[in-house]
C-alpha cells in the first residue's frame, strides 16, 4: 500500500510540474512530458509514440488524454485495475490543476494588468518559446517514427519508413481537401489493424 501511495504521489508531482511549466497547449507540453516519462522509466520512446496516437484518436484535449493514458499504464502494470483507475486520476489531476489555479488567478487580476508592459512583454517572449517547444516535439517524434535506429541508408529498407512517408503524403494532400477527420481516423485505424494483424507484415 505504501508503495502504491508513493508511486501515485510521484506521478501527481511529475504531471503537476509538467502542467505548471508548459505554455502553449498539448504539443508544447510534449518535450517536457517525454523527458519526465523517459527519465522515470515509465515508458519507452516507442510506447510514447503509441500514447500520442491513442491520445490523438480519442475525444478530449491531447495533454489530458496523454496524462490519463500514461497514469493508467504506469500504475496499472504493477497494481492491476485499481492501479489503472488511481494512476489515471492522479496523473490527470496533476496536469490539470496548475492550469485551473493559474486561470483563476489570471481571471481575478486580468483587468488590472492586461495593459501592463511587463505582462505584454512576457507574452511576447513566450510565443517563440512555444513555437520552439512544438518544433522540438515534431523533430523528436519524427526521429522516433522515421529513424528509430538512427539516420542511415538502411532506413530505406524498412517497411515502416515507407508506410509513414505514405501517410505523411496523404495527410499533406488531405490538408488541402475537404475530408472529414472521422473518415481519416477510421481509415488509419483500419489500415493499422490490417497491417498489424490481418497481413502479418513486419512493420
Amino acid at each position: 500500500m505504501m508503495q502504491l501511495i508513493l508511486n501515485l504521489l510521484s506521478l501527481f508531482a511529475t504531471f503537476f510540474k509538467i502542467g505548471l511549466f508548459t505554455f502553449g497547449g498539448g504539443y508544447a507540453m510534449l518535450p517536457l512530458m517525454q523527458e519526465e516519462v523517459l527519465g522515470h522509466g515509465w515508458a519507452t520512446e516507442e510506447e510514447i509514440i503509441n500514447f500520442i496516437a491513442v491520445s490523438e484518436s480519442t475525444p478530449g484535449p491531447f495533454a489530458i488524454n496523454m496524462a490519463t493514458y500514461i497514469g493508467a499504464e504506469t500504475i496499472g502494470n504493477e497494481f492491476g485495475v485499481w492501479g489503472n483507475v488511481l494512476g489515471s486520476f492522479f496523473a490527470t489531476l496533476g496536469v490539470v490543476l496548475p492550469s485551473f489555479i493559474i486561470i483563476l488567478i489570471v481571471a481575478r487580476f486580468y483587468e488590472r494588468f492586461k495593459n501592463s508592459k511587463t505582462v505584454q512583454g512576457a507574452m511576447s517572449g513566450l510565443k517563440p518559446a512555444v513555437i520552439g517547444l512544438i518544433a522540438a516535439a515534431v523533430l523528436s517524434v519524427g526521429q522516433t517514427v522515421f529513424f528509430p535506429q538512427g539516420v542511415g541508408l538502411n532506413v530505406f529498407s524498412t517497411l515502416s519508413f515507407y508506410i509513414s512517408a505514405a501517410l505523411c503524403l496523404i495527410m499533406a494532400v488531405l490538408a488541402f481537401k475537404k475530408v472529414h477527420p472521422i473518415i481519416i481516423i477510421c481509415s488509419s485505424a483500419a489500415a493499422g489493424i490490417a497491417l498489424g494483424y490481418g497481413l502479418n507484415l513486419p512493420v
